[in-house]
């Protein structure tokens, strides 16, 4: 799949899945950032094919609605944009 790495602090495991028109997954990136956390994230509906096929089927093991933005930190998985929620699952 074709993720995309955003540097920072390493609080374990996140990956954010994604639509590039959805404000709520902007937001939840730029929540990410703002608060130095590294994260790797994956615009679903920029894939096409194969590519597409595999990441929403990994983003169902999580989120079997398939909405967006959907966040997994280590076991915790977040839907939508709840920044307590978020703040929580990374500790900070």
């Amino acid at each position: 799949m074709s993720l995309e790495h955003v540097a920072g602090r390493d609080v374990g495991k996140v990956m954010l899945y994604a639509l590039s028109t959805c404000i709520w997954c902007k937001k939840t990136k730029e929540y990410l950032s703002s608060k130095n956390v590294a994260f790797d994230y994956i615009y679903v509906d920029l894939l096409k094919g194969e590519e597409r096929t595999k990441a929403i089927a990994d983003l169902r093991k999580y989120n079997s609605s398939t909405s967006f933005p959907t966040l997994v930190v280590g076991d915790k998985v977040i839907v939508g944009f709840r920044e307590k929620e978020i703040e929580e699952a990374l500790g900070i």
